[in-house]
């Protein structure tokens, strides 16, 4: 097995018995990278220098006894956290050049855990889109099939860790945006319950639905990644002050007993047949492992989708008001007065998507609209948490498919915005409700795409869907199948 076919846990262990140094380990990462980023485009900056010098830290570190939990793993970051000194651009080129003055949360607790940080991923420009093909940096391409989208709006996060590119990665998850894209590039992601993860320092789309998550290659690397990561943060001011489990002690826990539920309203007829038949056999898998189905109702999940692209929009019409050309990015001043100035630099620096929900926004919250749409949208959110809250009543863990299809082509949707916004029906829901959710290989469509089973747990229920998801991967080989890139 190749350095960089192994998972987080199995690194740990090597680099403990110093079998392996963080320094060779990194060096097979960005040979990696070097080889295969001209394929799937995952990767818009690479850090080699400072990565190389972090690993001989992290061999330095271990060689003195002093490593800690993460030291000497290559990780990668979507390019939506804020890295000092290193360019963060969203994907957009309204942020051309922006060199931030300081770390997010999660980058400096990454760094303080002791990981290697190889670079910085392709996204949707401002984590809008369920493809990634709305970035300034062209489309990531499904290392499965690279005439497929990886998902989005994390899909450099996602192929990067399916391409072997790095050990893992982080993202974040508004609508979807973390367990899409792992469904559809077959590896593991889980958006944790809203507040879990610090915020500060990764740059705000929809503020009241954005959350920090890990991709990994397996359940456990997950739980490693969320454990360096989570936790409260003065900085953020919903960043939720609760105690943070054990979560990889809670995987060696049995689901004997779990009551799963199986909402009717997620097993609808416009599901792919192949889709359909996968996450039925995990339900059986569930079954023979000792869980009980329960079948529950989510009764508003139908409005969902019109609800978050409301709310959605009308906070990044909020969000992206501060990108003028002014403070920092790119600008465009033909000296024609400060009017012109924004014009221009906003109507050169954001693409077609952005442009297209910051309309939709403003629209939302424009006088005499703002009860009709906006607050409308609000009340819609407040009966889907309920929605969920009473199902967790009767159920420990969710079980619903992450996406109607598996990997759609390149360019299939792009002109089709209702069918692409749809790619997150199954998805919306949870991030509506702030609640946590976990997307899990469970199989693989007749064309060799990935399919995707998502756990949805109740709030900082993130140790019942681990769990969970850990008894499923034992019980199968889906999650270690990689593609052939």
């Amino acid at each position: 097995m190749e350095l960089i076919d192994l998972a987080i846990h199995e690194m740990k262990e090597k680099l403990a018995g110093r079998e392996i140094s963080a320094s060779e380990l990194t060096a097979a990462f960005l040979n990696r990278v070097a080889r295969t980023n001209d394929r799937v485009n995952a990767y818009v900056t690479v850090c080699a220098d400072e990565a190389g010098k972090a690993a001989t830290d992290a061999d330095r570190r271990i060689a003195a006894g002093g490593a800690g939990p993460l030291t000497g793993i290559p990780i990668a970051l979507k390019d939506i956290f804020c890295t000092r000194g290193i360019r963060t651009t969203c994907a957009s080129n309204i942020l051309d050049g922006f060199l931030p003055p300081y770390d997010a949360t999660t980058v400096r607790l990454l760094k303080e855990a002791g990981a290697v940080l190889l670079g910085k991923l392709n996204m949707d420009e401002f984590a809008m889109g369920s493809s990634n093909e709305n970035s300034a940096f062209g489309p990531v391409r499904n290392p499965w099939n690279p005439e497929r989208v990886s998902g989005g709006s994390s899909g450099g996060s996602a192929a990067c860790v399916a391409a072997r590119q790095a050990a893992g990665a982080l993202g974040t998850d508004t609508g979807g945006s973390i367990r899409q894209p792992a469904a559809f590039c077959g590896v593991v992601g889980l958006k944790p319950t809203y507040g879990r993860v610090s915020r500060y320092g990764v740059i705000a789309y929809a503020s009241s639905l954005d959350q920090v998550g890990p991709l990994g290659r397996d359940v456990e690397d997950c739980a490693l990644l969320l454990q360096a990561v989570a936790g409260h943060d003065p900085c953020d001011s919903t960043s939720i002050d609760t105690p943070v489990p054990d979560y990889r002690a809670a995987l060696d826990q049995k689901v004997r007993g779990l009551r799963i539920g199986l909402p009717e309203e997620y097993f609808i007829d416009g599901l792919d047949p192949e889709i359909r038949g996968a996450v039925d056999k995990a339900i059986e898998t569930f079954r023979a492992l000792g869980a009980e189905m329960v079948p529950i109702s989510l009764p508003h999940t139908s409005y969902a989708v019109a609800a978050y692209y409301l709310i959605a929009t009308a906070e990044a019409s909020s969000n992206l008001a501060r990108y003028d050309g002014v403070r920092y990015g790119n600008r465009i001043d033909q000296g024609a007065g400060l009017l012109d100035m924004y014009q221009q630099t906003r109507a050169a620096g954001f693409g077609a998507e952005v442009k297209r929900r910051i309309m939709l926004g403003t629209y939302a919250l424009s006088a005499g609209y703002y009860d009709a749409y906006y607050l409308k949208a609000q009340k819609v959110r407040t009966l889907v948490r309920q929605d969920f809250l009473n199902a967790f009543e009767k159920v420990d863990v969710i079980l619903t498919p992450v996406a109607p299809s598996a990997a759609f082509g390149l360019g299939e949707k792009l002109d089709d915005p209702l069918q692409m916004y749809l790619s997150d029906i199954f998805t919306i829901p949870i991030n509506l409700a702030g609640t946590c959710g976990l997307s899990v290989p469970c199989g693989f469509t007749g064309e060799g795409l990935p399919v995707g089973l998502q756990l949805v747990g109740r709030p900082f229920g993130e140790a019942d869907i681990l769990r969970a998801g850990h008894a499923f991967e034992q019980a199968t080989e889906w999650h270690k199948r990689k593609p052939e890139i």
